[in-house]
């Protein structure tokens, strides 16, 4: 299904690392094979947010070939030990990236119906202008797929346009995956949670996300900590309607004299 603010790019770089937390009790990092739901969202949400909506992501597609890579990590202890009377600040570990990837990515966005003291900020036209425009210049801050050292790229695209590797490969199965985690601004609980899917799956490249709210049961979800929501404040920490981007759109479309 196409919303009307639907939009669409491709996110492309050289490392991703959707880690498996399994993995990583003791200090190794296991990227999954497939993209998590979280990691597009936080991708979408480098390139534009703002807290009056909520990104959603829709489907994904993987371009390039599931490749893994291995690298020896130098990280630092979290607790630094002594060792022949030199205290040792870093520790060794194995990271697994995936090589070389591409996804394309559709995703629309919702009003947060959390944050009622922002309706005024409900211009839909506006908000989706401004991240047509982002995506076209890469994003409003720095682009990174999974973790912060894997810099990526984003631009505009059509959607399943172009050859994918798996475009005729059938269905892979991923089992249990993380899906992302649930905040107190979108949920209106006092409580932070994750989101488990129980079965991952792709089909000829293509990943259908069930969404947050979608009450079939593919999603399980396990409380992790109380939390509360960060208030935003008009002229101190939000700008609304005054930001320097709709004042740009509204000149271009002759609305503002």
């Amino acid at each position: 299904m196409m919303h009307r603010n639907t939009v669409e790019f491709v996110v492309h770089g050289k490392y991703a690392l959707f880690s498996d937390p399994i993995t990583r009790v003791g200090g190794e990092k296991l990227s999954y094979q497939i993209p998590t739901y979280q990691a597009l969202k936080g991708i979408l949400e480098s390139v534009y947010w703002k807290p009056t909506f909520i990104w959603y992501i829709d489907e994904a597609r993987v371009m390039n070939k599931i490749q893994t890579q291995s690298k020896g990590i130098r990280p630092i202890c979290y607790k630094p030990l002594k060792k022949n009377g030199n205290l040792v600040l870093n520790d060794l570990a194995y990271y697994t990236y995936l090589k070389d990837v591409c996804y394309h990515v559709r995703a629309h966005f919702e009003w947060n119906e959390n944050r009622p003291e922002l309706a005024y900020d409900r211009n839909e036209h506006k908000h989706h202008n401004i991240a047509k425009r982002m995506i076209e210049r890469g994003g409003r801050r720095d682009i990174f797929i999974g973790t912060r050292e894997c810099q990526a790229y984003v631009e505009p695209c059509t959607f399943g346009e172009g050859e994918g590797f798996y475009d005729s490969y059938g269905e892979l199965s991923f089992g249990v995956m993380v899906h992302g985690f649930d905040y107190p601004d979108e949920t209106g609980k006092d409580e932070m949670s994750v989101r488990l899917w129980k079965s991952a799956k792709m089909d000829n490249g293509y990943i259908k996300f069930p969404l947050p709210h979608d009450e079939s049961q593919e999603i399980v979800r396990r409380f992790i900590r109380p939390m509360k929501a960060k208030i935003f404040e008009d002229k101190v920490n939000f700008l609304g309607l005054e930001e320097p981007e709709f004042t740009v759109i509204l000149a271009e479309s002759g609305a503002e004299s």
